[in-house]
């Protein structure tokens, strides 16, 4: 992994927080655009430990499995 982007990632997340709740049963990451962009670069870059490609899916068994609560992610107005 390449730390300083990582670390580049985080500052960025650092300037533009982003909220985490739980809302009718989902996990519920509301940010702004820019937030998102910086959350998916630190999750590629932690993906790639795992993986030479550009992209990586969460695995069942390995990441996720059936208890996990949905997802949603909602864009927060800038």
């Amino acid at each position: 992994m390449n730390y300083d982007l990582a670390l580049m990632a985080l500052e960025g997340l650092a300037r533009s927080p982003m909220t985490v709740h739980v809302e009718n049963g989902e996990v519920v990451i509301e940010a702004e655009a820019a937030s998102f962009k910086e959350l998916a670069r630190l999750c590629l870059l932690l993906g790639s430990a795992h993986s030479n490609e550009d992209a990586f899916e969460l695995g069942r068994g390995v990441h996720v499995d059936g208890a996990s609560l949905a997802l949603r992610l909602r864009l927060r107005e800038e």
